[in-house]
């Protein structure tokens, strides 16, 4: 589960703004919005409004209703797939905790998976996995929610399992499951906060920045100390105080009968009693008196600097100009900040957020120093503040505000794609500011945006105004902060341990003329039709296959040229990779920041990646806007300038990122695990290449690679549009002068020479947690045979929430915070793989229990209700299958890339129905041998070695 929201700053650095993700602001529409008071059929609840969707108008059609109780209920209907999305959020967040016990709420996201009183343990996945959904939960600052998509035939089980965490979970909230769920979300601090490089970043500038007490000083995820002085009655005060119906809202999309939908939520729900009375929390102020000058040592290689100022709060008048001013100064490749520290090398990576949260907002400025530039996190400073008074010369150009609404218009339309993504928006408007439709004040406040409100904004919030300001250093080395520290946090309060008893919990019990203890049962499921597809082929013999999708008037194009990391020689590994980025840089006609404001002011996305077989181009564009979009994509693939300063920066910047992943446990444990199971060729190297093939690079070598491989033949053109075929065929036929043929791929991957039954030891300092793969080599991929059959044999053992070796090391023994097994592959090799980030001190243990896992079930065979409980979680994701642009882009690659006709589809379900259990426990004693496994074990090795030797292995310390 992903249990808590902290954006991530891209490629280098993880976690940083803390605060709750608001939605973006829309494009224009005036839905037809109705007002009603009287109620509705259904006793005990009330219709509130009605939106109605209008010709020509980008909006949400709902029905708002609130029950008796108090609880609100947004219904969207959506007839487009037979699947329906079910959220309920909560109104409290971390910042709704006391001083001295964080992390309540999202201790208690945890809690809410573990059983109620009519739901046994883990029993909530179980039902949601076998029904072929999805699902999940996260907390934030503000809220904290829960969701699952499901076939629409499931929406009657999806109320019963909400309802009955609503009203009936303190008594099924026992000790055990208090002490497993605390060494969980200890096992997700560690993995995402405490082993992860400036992991801690964001907690230690949310301590300097607020005042002692404020609900923002403390971090999401808490802090350990806190939870371990509390104790389960504790958590259940918590539950009593925040999570009555009458502090949350359920929000429906999808395909659902209206009126059978209000009476299964009034039934479920309506019964459930209010809780205490929730009041808005007071919108304090934050202001600095000084500059605060704080600095930490971290397990990083390159240091970093972070600014932070505090703003507004959420839906500010002042917030959409201060996130306009964000933009133009660190938004990418058309910022102040790019052109004054990456573009010229001093910086590897340099941005500006303003992430806003309910109660404070806050502007924050980053920059990496590049190593080689010579520069000093107080040169970065001085940089950065210079950039400011830039700033204050050049002013707001026309561009900025054209951008800014073109990628405010797309960003709305494509999050319109899936029922999930409406549902979402729904329910965040609703629960921060009680009006659902409040698109319509999302879009005013960003398209009626001026240049002199962003001028006014910046001399208002920062300009002369004070900050805090973040050294964050390598290990050993203090000498590198950018300024002596002038601030220390106030001591943090800490709370006594719990003297909450049992008969102090104010407990509220629903009383029901029906019996809850009963799982509703499903009816059948609606049928799933595979989409209608349409081939063509490129006179220069590239291959098309496509699909309409009318829902949202957008375009999706997936481009896959035959030049990626296996075309590439072991000495001059990263080349696909590289060139990737350069087709990102300047073309002949156009430098890369006059391309990518193109881009922008157009409101469309061009992502360009490598992978083993495959140079890919995907494409995002308002069809309004495809064509202009695809003669830009064109120029980008056709006319790269390939020039020596745009190369040296790229190259420069990948070999610092590979460094940096060399901090990461993960990184280090794939890239060992990758080397092991490839003897010595371009398949045991990352696809991002390595420090000494990186170095080994030229232009030339570059150009040489593009010039040979870069070809269109054979090419592979996946699109979904919300226009036909002809329609589509005009901005794809732009590529048709695009002539030449790579040569084939020549490549074998044999089997390696590492030794088996053994321990590969890679030694990481100040390791937190220890990052595990165990695995061989095992079958390449196909579509019905061996390889599907033995990822359908995986699925109880490790490819679900609730399969064998996670419930174990998770949830039973809490050594980590997800633990799996998968089968991977393409057309030239595969492996299997068992995996997990576990606590340090656990490591042993957890390989014993990961081998006992995969052994008895490789002797023992699957269950009567393994076999059952599969085969309804899979063939019953159809559903799932197809909704957006994007799952039908990846459903057409695979036909494409296969030549497979829809009629697999039909195949695998047949497959699915017919497996026997011998057939399966056939595939498990073949591909699960423990005597044809290597493992991979990252950590400290001074620590890990002796207690690995005491389980009875050799091990061998191992470097990449």
């Amino acid at each position: 589960m992903k249990n808590w929201t902290i954006p991530l700053l891209v490629s280098l650095l993880a976690a940083c703004d803390q605060g709750a993700q608001q939605q973006e602001s829309q494009p224009e529409s005036q839905p037809e919005q109705q007002k009603v008071e009287q109620s509705t059929k259904v006793a005990g609840v009330t219709l509130v409004e009605t939106v109605k969707a209008q010709p020509g108008k980008t909006v949400i059609p709902y029905e708002k209703y609130v029950l008796d109780n108090g609880l609100t209920l947004i219904l969207h209907k959506d007839n487009s797939d037979p699947l329906v999305h079910v959220d309920v959020t909560y109104h409290v967040g971390s910042g709704r905790e006391e001083l001295g016990k964080s992390g309540f709420a999202h201790f208690f996201e945890h809690m809410m998976f573990q059983g109620s009183e009519n739901v046994a343990d883990e029993q909530h996945f179980k039902l949601v996995t076998e029904a072929g959904g999805t699902m999940n939960g996260t907390t934030n600052t503000d809220r904290t929610n829960y969701f699952q998509t499901v076939p629409a035939n499931q929406l009657e089980k999806m109320l019963w399992l909400e309802a009955d965490r609503m009203g009936f979970l303190v008594d099924a909230v026992t000790q055990e499951k208090f002490e497993v769920q605390r060494e969980t979300v200890k096992n997700e601090r560690g993995q995402r906060v405490d082993n992860r490089p400036y992991g801690r970043l964001s907690e230690r500038v949310s301590e300097a920045l607020y005042p002692a007490g404020h609900p923002y000083s403390w971090p999401v995820i808490g802090y350990m100390e806190d939870l371990n002085r509390v104790n389960v009655n504790d958590l259940k005060a918590f539950f009593l105080r925040w999570y009555g119906p009458n502090n949350a809202t359920i929000t429906i999309g999808g395909d659902f009968d209206v009126n059978n939908t209000l009476k299964l939520v009034t039934k479920y729900f309506g019964s459930i009693p209010k809780g205490p009375e929730v009041s808005m929390p007071e919108k304090t102020a934050v202001t600095l008196d000084s500059d605060r000058y704080i600095s930490m040592e971290d397990n990083v290689h390159l240091p970093l600097l972070y600014m932070s100022f505090p703003t507004v709060s959420v839906r500010h008048a002042d917030e959409a100009p201060l996130d306009l001013l964000s933009t133009i100064l660190g938004g990418g490749k058309t910022s102040l900040l790019y052109k004054n520290l990456v573009k010229n090398q001093i910086a590897v990576q340099a941005a500006v957020t303003h992430p806003c949260a309910e109660l404070a907002c806050t502007f924050n400025m980053y920059a990496l120093p590049h190593p080689a530039s010579g520069k000093s996190l107080a040169d970065i400073e001085k940089i950065i503040r210079d950039t400011l008074k830039e700033f204050e010369k050049r002013g707001v150009e026309d561009d900025d505000l054209l951008k800014a609404k073109a990628q405010m218009e797309s960003a709305f339309v494509f999050g319109l794609q899936s029922v999930s993504g409406k549902v979402s928006q729904l329910a965040a408007n609703q629960t921060f500011t009680g009006n659902p439709n409040y698109i319509e004040e999302d879009i005013a406040r960003y398209a009626n945006v001026t240049k002199e409100d962003v001028l006014r904004v910046y001399k208002q919030y920062i300009q002369g105004k004070h900050a805090v300001i973040m050294s964050v250093v390598p290990n050993g080395k203090p000498e590198m902060i950018a300024a002596k520290n002038n601030f220390n946090a106030p001591e943090r309060k800490l709370a006594e341990a719990s003297q909450t008893s049992e008969d102090e919990l104010q407990l509220r019990k629903a009383k029901d003329d029906f019996d809850r203890s009963k799982i509703p049962v499903a009816g059948a499921n609606k049928p799933v039709d595979v989409p209608q597809m349409w081939q063509d082929e490129l006179a220069n013999g590239i291959k098309i296959l496509g699909a309409q999708s009318i829902e949202t008037p957008t375009t999706s194009v997936l481009l896959k040229v035959s030049a990626g990391h296996y075309y590439e020689t072991p000495e001059k590994a990263g080349l696909s990779s590289i060139l990737s980025s350069m087709l990102n840089e300047s073309t002949k006609q156009r430098s890369a920041e006059e391309m990518t404001k193109e881009l922008e002011k157009l409101g469309s996305y061009v992502n360009i990646s490598s992978h083993d077989h495959y140079l890919t181009i995907n494409v995002n564009a308002l069809t309004k806007n495809f064509d202009a979009t695809m003669v830009l994509v064109k120029e980008k693939l056709l006319q790269p300038a390939f020039e020596q300063s745009d190369f040296d920066r790229v190259r420069n910047i990948a070999i610092q990122g590979v460094k940096n992943s060399k901090k990461n446990a993960g990184y280090l444990a794939s890239t060992a695990y990758r080397q092991l199971l490839h003897a010595d060729n371009i398949g045991a190297l990352p696809g991002g290449g390595t420090e000494a093939s990186l170095a080994n690079l030229t232009l030339q070598d570059v150009k040489s690679f593009y010039e040979k491989h870069f070809k269109p033949s054979g090419g592979q053109l996946i699109v979904v549009s919300d226009l036909g075929q002809g329609a589509v065929k005009k901005g794809i036929s732009m590529l048709s002068d695009w002539q030449g043929k790579g040569p084939k791929l020549a490549l074998e991957l044999p089997q390696p020479k590492s030794e088996t039954g053994v321990i590969y030891l890679v030694h990481k300092d100040n390791s937190a947690q220890s990052a595990i793969r165990i695995g061989k080599r095992s079958l390449t991929r196909d579509i019905t045979g061996e390889f599907y059959k033995s990822y359908l044999m995986n699925f109880p053992l490790g490819g679900a929430f609730n399969s064998r070796i996670n419930l174990n090391l998770r949830e039973d023994k809490g050594y980590t915070y997800g633990a799996r097994s998968y089968f991977s592959g393409d057309r030239l090799s595969g492996s299997y793989t068992a995996s997990a980030e576990v606590r340090a001190d656990a490591t042993d243990k957890s390989i014993v229990e990961f081998i006992n896992e995969i052994k008895n079930y490789a002797e023992k065979g699957i269950t009567a209700e393994e076999l059952a409980f599969m085969r309804n979680a899979i063939n019953q994701k159809d559903a799932l299958k197809y909704e957006t642009p994007g799952a039908k882009l990846g459903f057409l690659a695979q036909i494409l890339e296969y030549d497979l006709t829809p009629a697999f589809v039909k195949q695998r379900a047949d497959i699915v129905d017919s497996i026997t259990a011998e057939e399966i426990n056939a595939l498990a004693k073949k591909h699960l041998k423990l005597e044809e496994m290597i493992m991979v074990v990252v950590g400290n090795s001074k620590v890990l070695k002796p207690q690995l030797e005491a389980l009875g292995y050799k091990v061998i310390n191992y470097e990449i």
